[in-house]
């Protein structure tokens, strides 16, 4: 009897909670791969017109182009900063990034007659929301000392596509009180330099980057759902003939034999496809509208159908970082911008047509 409560007295205690951890006796366990952070908030809420009449309605979409109108006409913070002696760029700066919606796909053509496919990303109602130094953000609560948490990095919040704040929740709300703005549809965070900080309600657009520049696109791939081995890996398949019955389409052997007889952990098997995070390196971007903040990203390889939200930002590859100072820490607000801004391989479309003569 005494050993049964001591074993149920262990198994309580190896599951205690310590500070919001976990602590499991099972050296198998392994924890999930995805929570949310400290600073994220429910969204979502369940939606009650019950006690809200016409007039209600009318009054309170009349606050909402108030406050929209309020936010179009804020000033940028940048406008009164000398960004050029605040700080200095260093190739080793990290930038924040911008998100975009993928528009579409796009033909351009270069100056030698040589066809592109290209993939359209708009820039839509970014604003810096929240700073969160590196000495205060701490993504993943534990008791251990990770060496995540000695990196001399801060967290950016950036928010885009301004929402009805009577579709989200209170405690999201929030999150943008402080700003004095309205809840934005989308949050992601960018992992920055402590010099490369922007204030709270800096608006950032296309020209945060320059054309020529690579980047790096980290966005969620097409939801396929349940397929077959064939559509989710390639397989080949079965012969479609000679005595072959019933397993056209299907995978063959997964087993193993002799001792270890047994499905070996990551075959590639059926299951679901896509709706994962990807993350597309080395991109460049080939074309610039200052107007409606699209750019033409050369490939059509981004992931997400059309409609899908992107995370643009800095490329880490060694062969394509930046040589040169970019926009530090973004380009400054400006009306006197071009409407286009072509790399040197394009050609811009108010020229001419291309033609060639015989020699």
């Amino acid at each position: 009897m005494a050993t049964s409560n001591l074993k149920l007295l262990c198994g309580v205690l190896s599951r205690m909670r310590i500070d919001n951890v976990i602590i499991r006796s099972n050296a198998n366990y392994k924890p999930p791969k995805y929570r949310p952070p400290y600073w994220y908030m429910p969204k979502e809420r369940v939606l009650s017109e019950d006690h809200l009449t016409q007039e209600n309605r009318q009054f309170l979409e009349e606050v909402i182009q108030d406050r929209l109108s309020a936010q179009a006409n804020i000033e940028s913070p940048l406008a009164q900063v000398n960004v050029e002696k605040s700080a200095q760029w260093t190739p080793q700066t990290r930038r924040v990034g911008v998100i975009a919606r993928k528009i579409g796909n796009y033909p351009l053509w270069s100056k030698d007659g040589k066809k592109m496919h290209t993939t359209l990303l708009q820039v839509v109602d970014n604003h810096v929301i929240k700073y969160i130094p590196p000495e205060e953000f701490k993504p993943m609560k534990t008791t251990e000392v990770m060496w995540k948490e000695k990196r001399r990095l801060g967290c950016l919040l950036v928010g885009s596509e301004t929402v009805d704040p009577s579709i989200v929740t209170k405690e999201y709300c929030g999150l943008f009180n402080s700003v004095g703005m309205l809840p934005k549809r989308h949050l992601c965070r960018f992992m920055v330099s402590p010099e490369a900080t922007l204030p709270t309600g800096t608006p950032l657009f296309a020209t945060h980057f320059r054309v020529g520049d690579y980047v790096d696109i980290r966005a969620k791939t097409m939801d396929r759902g349940f397929q077959g081995v064939m559509k989710r890996w390639g397989f080949k398949g079965m012969p479609a003939s000679h005595g072959v019955t019933k397993t056209h389409r299907r995978p063959g052997n997964i087993g193993a034999g002799g001792e270890k007889a047994r499905v070996w952990p990551g075959t590639k098997m059926p299951g679901h496809m896509g709706n994962s995070w990807r993350i597309l390196r080395g991109v460049k971007i080939l074309r610039m509208n200052t107007k409606h903040n699209v750019m033409w990203m050369l490939g059509v390889g981004i992931p997400g159908e059309t409609g899908a939200m992107c995370y643009v930002f800095d490329t880490v590859l060694p062969h394509k970082k930046l040589n040169t100072a970019p926009p530090f820490p973004t380009y400054p607000p400006s009306d006197d911008l071009p409407l286009e801004y072509y790399d040197d391989a394009i050609h811009p479309f108010e020229e001419p047509t291309i033609s060639y003569e015989e020699s």
